[in-house]
């Protein structure tokens, strides 16, 4: 009886284990990065996943007006290693979760301190920084979500037929 009671023991483990273990690259919504030096001097690390239209409309996945966690899974992160300005905005050296409030016209993008979580855990009490930027409309339309980062510190949010981008410097 020991032995069978020993044996679902380490069956049990190694399932939760192997569970535990799931390739991310295999989720609907993939892992992704982008690392960028800009021609300041400035490295900025984003690590994101990318979650695909799949026929939806966007504005039903990210509603106006309401915090969308900028990506899918875990919370995006955006990592610099010195002091920056963000849209003109100051922004201390260090690692952040990114999020976003879209709207039609002008988006909120939202520098939070609390990086190490899932991406639905957002407290506002923890926010960094909040900086304006237009919503621009109408663009080829991108399936899956994308963040792309420049050498000028030029970050684009591009998914459907919208980019929300900012600089940093």
């Amino acid at each position: 009886m020991k032995k069978i009671i020993f044996l679902l023991t380490l069956i049990i483990g190694f399932t939760l284990n192997s569970n535990a273990q799931q390739d991310k690259t295999k989720r609907a919504s993939p892992p992704d990065s982008v690392t960028v030096t800009t021609d300041g001097g400035v490295t900025i690390n984003i690590h994101y996943s990318r979650p695909s239209l799949k026929g939806r409309d966007l504005v039903t996945l990210t509603p106006p007006g309401e915090v969308w966690r900028t990506g899918a899974n875990e919370a995006t992160t955006f990592e610099i290693n010195k002091d920056v300005k963000v849209n003109g905005q100051e922004l201390p050296a260090g690692k952040y979760s990114l999020y976003t409030i879209p709207d039609e016209n002008q988006s909120t993008i939202i520098f939070n301190k609390t990086w190490d979580q899932w991406g639905t855990q957002y407290d506002q009490k923890s926010d960094v920084l909040r900086v304006e930027t237009p919503t621009s409309l109408g663009n080829p339309s991108v399936e899956q979500f994308t963040i792309t980062a420049d050498k000028a510190g030029k970050i684009d949010l591009l998914w459907g037929d919208a980019i929300l981008s900012f600089k940093v410097e």
